[in-house]
């Protein structure tokens, strides 16, 4: 029963909040209150990724800590999502661009239903970097997501250098050079 409160507490969270569109690292959403729509602190750019274990499409496990010496790109998405939706095929694009050995995307479905939706959505549009799953949404609370799409680049040492709010162009040269300088640096 708890796991059932705590994805009904996820889905009522992302329902408020939504999905974003935007192009801005803006502060996070608020309530018509005027108070936070959730009270986890946010990652913080500069500080260590959270490690996490969450389960892929196959069912095995896969932590963030197993990809250091990689930058990750670490997206929060849902398939219900349609910012989310759009930029998945930008994102298979930038997957190609650099080596695994270097680089690596994690999409984090928080889809309450799991692979029964991102399989068939992942085979639709033929993507191949990992999905895994946050149907309970602790992943997502622990880095402070607060919109979807959702994005946190994580360098070589473990460190998050970006937080992005909303879906972004992943083939744009900014995004590019961006994954590039930091593949390029020592780990």
């Amino acid at each position: 029963m708890p796991r059932l409160a705590a994805i009904a507490g996820a889905v009522v969270l992302l329902a408020a909040v939504g999905c974003d569109a935007g192009y801005s690292d803006s502060p996070p959403p608020e309530t018509g209150a005027g108070t936070p729509v959730q009270n986890a602190p946010a990652v913080r750019i500069g500080s260590p990724a959270p490690d996490f274990q969450l389960w892929n499409l196959d069912g095995n496990p896969v932590t963030l800590s197993s990809h250091r010496g990689r930058v990750v790109l670490l997206n929060f998405w849902a398939t219900w999502c349609g910012p989310c939706r759009i930029e998945m095929p930008a994102m298979e694009a930038l997957y190609h661009e650099f080596d695994r050995r270097d680089f690596e995307i994690l999409a984090v479905s928080t889809d309450a239903q799991g692979a029964s939706v991102t399989r068939p959505f992942r085979d639709s549009i033929g993507l191949s970097f990992p999905i895994l799953h946050d149907s309970d949404f602790r992943t997502g609370v622990m880095y402070g997501t607060r919109t979807l799409p959702m994005t946190f680049i994580v360098n070589k040492r473990g460190i998050v250098t970006h937080r992005i709010f909303g879906a972004r162009d992943w083939q744009s040269p900014e995004a590019k050079n961006l994954i590039a300088t930091l593949v390029r640096e020592r780990g």
